[in-house]
């Protein structure tokens, strides 16, 4: 055993100078960057993330597709330029100043759990099944940088100015009825749990008096039948909530809306059915295109044209359908 550890004492004393240039190099290579890479992902089964008791069975698939993102390094951000398909994007496109990464993904958190609720909400009542909304809750998930609150992502709005907040007109109320200036008091309870007092200051927007907040709704669901979501904590955002509508209402009844295909889409979806437009485009058609989609659905507008050029540029013939609404892309499936 002492000859061992001589041995290796010998070793390192003869290649010291290389041994430091390599740990060097390697903490150089790592050093973050302010930049996050973007790269075309591939697709997800719906199937796998949602589960309702008795569902029908079906032979196709509908599937989300999905941005791979990973965080900027000196290694990554010097790949990027060699590696096809590898996008860099500013950490300021991405991350607000008065924000942080972790911000980032609560509130992407936030938006998946709303987007599932308004596709569970929207399924449902189309399939006639029954569902019932118990309770809604308000958080906050953007604060703009003109902003001038204690608020923070991820406060359950509880009260303003002694006003319980039982939907967001109840806050806009005693927003609009303040004076430009006033910092008003406001109940939520904090990510931890915890109750606790926030302040923000009303100012002028567009001829309206804000606090410089978005927030969400979060709903309590009674459904019969029931139904669970199985997403990973990786997994996240509001961009899957049109594939997510219809793989429910395809669960829900006897007919088999894919025919057989796989059909991938994107765009988010409200609680009256109507599809928004999303970002990273591109990607998620280079990942449909890869994984030989049949049916790509996609947000009428720039992403539909964004999503066009991809596929003539790769000469791919996947059908690009722009839709509206839930209901455009329930018919075109119906029809096809």
């Amino acid at each position: 055993m002492k000859r061992f550890y001589e041995k290796i004492k010998l070793t390192i004393k003869e290649n010291y100078k290389f041994i430091i240039f390599l740990i060097s190099f390697y903490l150089i290579l790592t050093i973050p960057l302010p930049y996050y890479i973007h790269t075309p992902g591939g697709l997800i089964d719906i199937s796998d993330k949602v589960e309702i008791e008795n569902e029908h069975q079906k032979k196709g698939s509908i599937n989300l597709s999905y941005v791979t993102e990973m965080k900027g390094n000196v290694l990554t951000y010097l790949l990027s330029y060699v590696i096809p398909n590898w996008d860099l994007v500013d950490k300021g496109d991405y991350v607000l100043n008065n924000e942080t990464y972790e911000d980032v993904i609560y509130r992407n958190k936030l938006l998946l759990e709303e987007a599932n609720a308004n596709a569970t909400i929207v399924a449902y009542r189309e399939a006639q099944k029954k569902i019932e909304i118990k309770e809604q809750h308000y958080y906050v998930v953007y604060i703009d940088e003109q902003a001038d609150t204690t608020l923070q992502i991820g406060d359950e709005l509880i009260d303003i100015e002694g006003t319980k907040v039982s939907s967001m007109k109840d806050y806009i109320d005693v927003v609009s009825k303040a004076s430009i200036g006033d910092n008003l008091n406001i109940t939520v309870i904090d990510k931890k749990g915890n109750k606790t007092k926030r302040t923000a200051k009303v100012f002028s927007y567009k001829n309206e008096k804000v606090t410089g907040i978005i927030a969400i709704s979060k709903y309590d669901l009674e459904t019969e039948p029931d139904i669970e979501f199985h997403f990973k904590e990786t997994e996240s955002g509001p961009s899957g909530g049109l594939m997510m509508t219809l793989a429910i209402y395809n669960k829900l009844i006897d007919e088999d809306l894919t025919k057989g295909f796989t059909i991938v889409g994107t765009g988010t979806i409200d609680v009256d059915g109507n599809v928004g437009e999303i970002s990273g485009i591109e990607y998620k058609v280079k990942g449909a295109i890869k994984s030989k989609a049949d049916i790509f659905l996609v947000p009428t507008g720039s992403n539909y044209e964004e999503a066009i050029k991809v596929a003539e540029k790769f000469n791919h013939k996947i059908k690009i359908i722009g839709v509206s609404t839930f209901y455009d892309a329930l018919n075109y499936l119906r029809e096809m």
